[in-house]
C-alpha cells in the first residue's frame, strides 16, 4: 500500500467555492458495498434510506475563529497564527506563518476587532513538522480577535459564517467544520426523528490533518495529528444497545467514525464505553470496523487520511469507481461539496 495509490486528478472547477442553498439540496451519491451499485439522489432524500430503530451519530463540534493576526514585539513583523488544539489553559498547538522567523521566545502582539484589548502570545516550543506551542496571556478574549479559517482550496469569501457550521454545532473547538454534517437542516433532523431514528451527538474537534495530504510514501509511516474527543455515558449505552440488537449505527462524517471506533477500541470487551481524551486512530484499508455500519461523508482530497478511511470502509476499488463517477457526473467536491451515503 502506497500513498500514491490514493491519488486522483480533479478538475479545479469541481471544487465547490460556496455552499449550496438550501443545505439539503446538495447531491447524494448512494453506494451499496454489497452489490457495488452507485445511484444518484438529493440529500433531502436521505429519509428514503433510513429505518425506524437506526442510530445516527453526529459530531457536534463547533468551528472556532482560529485564524489570528499579530505583530512581533520589537520588530513589528506581521505573523499569522492558526489555532490547532488546546493543550491546557492558555496553551495551544498552532501553525504560524512565517514559521521560520517565529522561534521559541518570540512574543507576538495580537490585533483584532477589539483594538483596546491587547493579547500577547509567547512561542514556548517548536517542532520539525512546523507546529508551534504558544502560551497566550488571556485565551478568553481570543475569539474576539480571530476569524474562521476556511480551507486553502476555497478562494471566495464566505458571506455567512454560519454556513461553515452545522445546524447542531454546540461544543467549540474545531479548526475546520465536520463537513458531512453541513447538509442537514433542522427540518430534516425533525423528519429523521419522526421516522423513529435516534440522533446521538459526540464531539471530536477537527484538527490539522483535514488540511494536509499524507507526505510519506508509505501511509503506515504517517503520524496522524491527534484530536480531542468525547463520547458520553448515554451515547455509549445507546450505541452498544443498538449493536446488540442488530440495529444500524450510521456515522455522519469521518470524524464521528474515528471517534466511535477509537472508543470501541478503548472499551475492551464491551462494544463501546464512555470516552474522553485524545484520538489518534489512523484507519487504513484492512481495518476491521466494530461500530460503523453505514457512513455519510463528503468527497475528500487526494492522498488524505480521510480518503484512506472511506477506502477502508467501502473498499478501495469501489471508492475509486465512485470518485470517477462523481467527476464524470460533475459532483461538487470537498467542504462545500456534495455527499455520499455508503450502505
Amino acid at each position: 500500500m502506497r500513498t500514491i495509490d490514493f491519488d486522483y486528478q480533479l478538475p479545479q472547477e469541481l471544487i465547490a467555492q460556496r455552499p449550496i442553498e438550501p443545505r439539503d439540496t446538495s447531491r447524494l451519491m448512494l453506494i451499496d458495498r454489497k452489490s457495488g451499485a452507485i445511484d444518484h439522489h438529493r440529500f433531502s432524500e436521505l429519509l428514503d434510506f433510513l429505518h425506524s430503530g437506526d442510530v445516527i451519530v453526529f459530531n457536534d463540534s463547533r468551528v472556532i475563529p482560529a485564524r489570528l493576526s499579530g505583530t512581533k514585539s520589537g520588530t513589528g513583523g506581521v505573523a499569522e497564527i492558526l489555532l490547532l488544539s488546546r493543550l491546557s489553559p492558555n496553551v495551544w498547538e498552532t501553525l504560524v506563518k512565517p514559521g521560520r522567523r517565529v522561534k521559541p521566545g518570540t512574543i507576538l502582539e495580537l490585533t483584532g476587532s477589539r483594538k483596546k484589548i491587547t493579547i500577547t502570545a509567547e512561542v514556548i516550543e517548536s517542532s520539525e513538522n512546523g507546529i508551534r506551542v504558544i502560551k497566550f496571556s488571556d485565551e478568553s478574549a481570543l475569539y474576539d480577535f480571530g476569524a474562521v479559517a476556511l480551507p486553502p482550496y476555497i478562494h471566495e469569501p464566505l458571506q455567512n459564517p454560519n454556513r461553515y457550521q452545522t445546524v447542531y454545532a454546540d461544543q467549540e473547538g474545531s479548526v475546520a467544520a465536520p463537513t458531512a454534517g453541513l447538509h442537514f437542516t433542522l427540518e430534516l433532523l425533525a423528519k429523521i426523528r419522526e421516522r423513529g431514528v435516534k440522533c446521538l451527538f459526540v464531539t471530536l474537534h477537527v484538527g490539522l490533518d483535514t488540511f494536509r495530504p499524507v507526505q510519506v510514501e508509505n501511509p503506515q509511516e504517517h503520524h496522524i495529528h491527534r484530536e480531542y474527543g468525547v463520547v458520553s455515558q448515554e451515547v455509549a449505552e445507546e450505541i452498544s444497545r443498538a449493536k446488540k440488537e442488530g440495529r444500524r449505527v450510521i456515522c455522519v462524517g469521518t470524524t464521528s467514525v474515528r471517534l466511535v471506533e477509537a472508543a470501541a477500541q478503548a472499551g475492551g470487551n464491551s462494544l463501546i464505553k464512555p470516552y474522553e481524551g485524545w484520538v489518534d486512530l489512523f484507519i487504513l484499508p484492512g481495518y476491521g470496523f466494530k461500530i460503523t455500519d453505514t457512513m455519510i461523508t463528503n468527497f475528500h482530497l487526494p492522498k488524505s487520511t480521510l480518503l484512506m478511511l472511506v477506502s477502508a470502509f467501502a473498499g478501495k476499488e469501489l471508492i475509486e469507481k465512485a470518485y470517477q463517477t462523481a467527476i464524470a457526473e460533475k459532483y461538487r467536491f470537498y467542504s462545500f461539496g456534495d455527499a455520499m451515503l455508503i450502505l
